[in-house]
């Protein structure tokens, strides 16, 4: 077979192609030790790792880096998930990063109080955050493995407790190193669902490294940005992982988990059935008393009518006196003021006068009376009025006030 030439460009461009084209190098979980660590300042992180007699360089790039705890240290022992690629500047190989996950009680330990510590400062801890739980959930949602014991154990506990809320399992792995990611995109999943009242984050019993998927952040966060309350039941007594601190409730088993979210149907038909007799009760006792308020405000009403009705007697009594004794007064007046007025018309009246024997004479042709003897015509006749009457009298001759002859006047 001819040598084939290639430059150096080619050569590293090749071998690139080949590690490309590797499943298991694009998606691989490497173990070993870090041998030295380095944060740069352009938040991308430089590191070794190493096995017992070789060692390969690796690289986090910022994105990923940045969810980072201070944990990682020289001699750690750790897993590192991500791909094999060449870096073509300097023509060698690297593991570039995705997570890195600690092995060992010491470096794990530290990791988690380190996350810990960082994720109280952002208040994911607070207890004032914590959502309540529906009394009566009608649809839960369950994150966990398929064919693990607790998903059997929730269905268990829900249809010997409430048989009527509705279980959505949603299947994920809950240990190994895609642990993190699949329940992540589970409490995605959740969270495009409708209807939920809550939801479930459980695993059956383990070692304390199985719990270690739950004390990554990624799915602390998934269980803090539940838009639904999360109970978990992570199958461990004597652990608490950071997931239940962020849950809004947690207990040691799944079935302990869903018992504390589940009500008791038997309480439940208890419960209704006192309600049922406290409100009969209550009715009864409500009916009662206002019989006893109607009865005694009929009285009220019949004592204060009685009482209305005899002031007002009073009162129309009182008025009528006082009606009776003006009406007199003032006809008493107004009698007083008509005698009064009636004997000066009568001082003024012509026939008062003729009452005290006087006499006028008219002219009966007008009916005018005749105040002046010179008025009066010799040989006519005039009607001369009395009290009591009149009379024709025929003027034959008139005499003034002396005495005299008035007929040439």
């Amino acid at each position: 077979m001819q040598a084939v030439t290639l430059d150096v460009d080619q050569l590293t461009a090749r071998i690139q192609a080949l590690l490309l084209q590797d499943p298991v190098l694009q998606s691989l979980s490497l173990r070993g030790e870090i041998l030295d660590l380095k944060k740069h300042t352009s938040g991308h992180v430089y590191f070794t790792l190493t096995g017992s007699e070789s060692r390969i360089s690796c690289v986090m790039f910022r994105s990923d880096a940045k969810t980072l705890p201070k944990w990682p240290r020289k001699g750690d022992e750790v897993i590192v998930q991500g791909r094999v690629s060449i870096y073509l500047p300097r023509g060698s190989y690297q593991f570039y990063a995705r997570q890195i996950y600690p092995l060992g009680e010491g470096a794990a330990a530290r990791a988690k109080a380190e996350l810990k510590q960082r994720l109280e400062k952002e208040g994911l801890f607070d207890p004032s955050h914590k959502r309540k739980f529906p009394e009566f959930p009608s649809r839960i949602a369950v994150i966990t493995s398929p064919t693990g014991a607790a998903v059997r154990d929730v269905i268990n506990v829900s249809g010997r407790l409430f048989p009527s809320c509705e279980i959505v399992v949603v299947p994920v792995l809950v240990q190994g190193a895609e642990a993190p990611k699949e329940i992540s995109r589970g409490f995605i999943k959740c969270g495009s669902m409708g209807g939920l009242d809550a939801v479930m984050l459980v695993r059956g019993g383990g070692s304390r490294d199985d719990l270690n998927p739950f004390d990554e952040e990624d799915v602390i966060r998934a269980v803090r940005n539940c838009p639904f309350p999360v109970m978990t039941g992570l199958g461990h007594e004597t652990d608490l992982t950071l997931s239940d601190l962020a849950a809004d409730g947690y207990a040691s088993t799944p079935s302990a988990a869903a018992e504390s979210i589940m009500p008791d149907q038997k309480d439940v038909i208890r419960r209704i059935v006192h309600l049922r007799e406290r409100m009969t009760s209550l009715e009864r006792a409500g009916i009662d008393m206002a019989r006893r308020n109607l009865s005694s405000l009929c009285e009220s009403a019949e004592k204060r009518m009685v009482n209305i009705t005899e002031n007002v007697t009073k009162d129309l009594s009182l008025l009528h006196s006082r009606l009776v004794e003006s009406s007199r007064r003032i006809v008493s007046e107004k009698r007083q003021k008509v005698e009064y007025l009636g004997s000066h018309l009568n001082a003024l009246s012509p026939e008062y006068v003729l009452s005290r024997g006087f006499i006028t004479c008219e002219d009966p042709e007008t009916g005018h009376i005749v105040p002046f003897v010179k008025n009066v015509e010799e040989g006519r006749t005039y009607v001369l009025r009395f009290s009591d009457g009149s009379a024709d009298a025929k003027i034959e001759k008139k005499f003034n006030k002396e005495g005299e002859d008035g007929g040439n006047q």
